[in-house]
């Protein structure tokens, strides 16, 4: 089920700029007993992400009712928002873009993800690099060509899931997850001022690490730093967090880190 701007339809403006630009950003929420879970969070992340990409007039009290609305209506599923600048403007001007589309839909939830929580997940390291740009870098905008690419070559091997460089070789993210690791006491994330995506879930499970002693540090370093780790994680808002089992040729057993947090994501 799909409605653009309250109202339930299929059909977008052929000139709507997320369809000629990619001009707009969006998020994904878990759906649970009807409920948007983390609602809040996922608003201010479109907020967020609206106010780095300059567009304005985003009716958030109509979109927060949608998202509502929209979860009433399924039980267990999963609810995208998208926010786009909306029509009008002269080629890449957004001169005229006065009322930005506001798109929700719902669909089922991925039936694997707790097959993959019992047993974990093989990552494979992807061939696509993903390019650095501080000032896209940490937000959910719509141009997911990489990722699309990411995917089509994650689907070539038997992993679960890619893990992600960007062009200078650093650490970033999964295809649609962000990854943590922990060697010995310390816990690690990938820096992302430079690339990937700032997930709602890897905001929880940081606060929650702090919550519990553990030191969180965001470091910018190469996949190396993964080879003597004793455990890595990766999360997102629908997952929430899995276990990593194996690395192209490295494998992990510990779920020490995993059996902290999981109840609590």
């Amino acid at each position: 089920m799909v409605w653009v701007n309250g109202e339930q339809q299929q059909q977008l403006a052929v000139n709507d700029r997320a369809v000629q630009f990619g001009d707009g950003c969006f998020t994904t929420a878990r759906v649970q007993a009807g409920k948007v879970q983390w609602l809040p969070a996922h608003l201010l992340r479109l907020q967020q992400a609206t106010e780095r990409l300059l567009i304005d007039s985003v009716d958030w009290r109509a979109l927060e009712q949608e998202m509502v609305a929209a979860a009433a209506q399924q039980d267990d599923g999963v609810l995208k928002v998208i926010i786009s600048r909306g029509s009008g403007g002269r080629g890449y001007s957004a001169a005229g873009c006065h009322a930005p589309t506001r798109i929700v839909s719902l669909s089922a939830y991925p039936a694997h993800y707790p097959q993959l929580r019992s047993k974990g997940v093989k990552l494979a390291l992807s061939p696509v690099r993903l390019g650095c740009n501080p000032q896209l870098a940490g937000i959910k905008h719509l141009n997911r060509l990489e990722q699309v690419l990411i995917r089509t070559h994650l689907e070539q091997t038997d992993a679960d899931e890619a893990l992600v460089l960007d062009t200078a070789g650093r650490l970033v993210e999964c295809c649609a997850a962000n990854v943590f690791w922990r060697t010995g006491g310390q816990v690690f994330t990938p820096l992302l001022t430079q690339a990937g995506v700032n997930g709602i879930m890897r905001q929880h499970i940081m606060a929650l690490l702090a919550e519990r002693g553990y030191a969180c540090q965001q470091v910018a370093v190469e996949m190396a730093a993964l080879e003597h780790a004793d455990e890595v994680l990766i999360c997102n808002a629908l997952m929430p967090v899995l276990s990593v089992y194996q690395i192209e040729g490295w494998h992990y057993a510990s779920r020490q880190l995993f059996d902290l947090i999981s109840p609590y994501c």
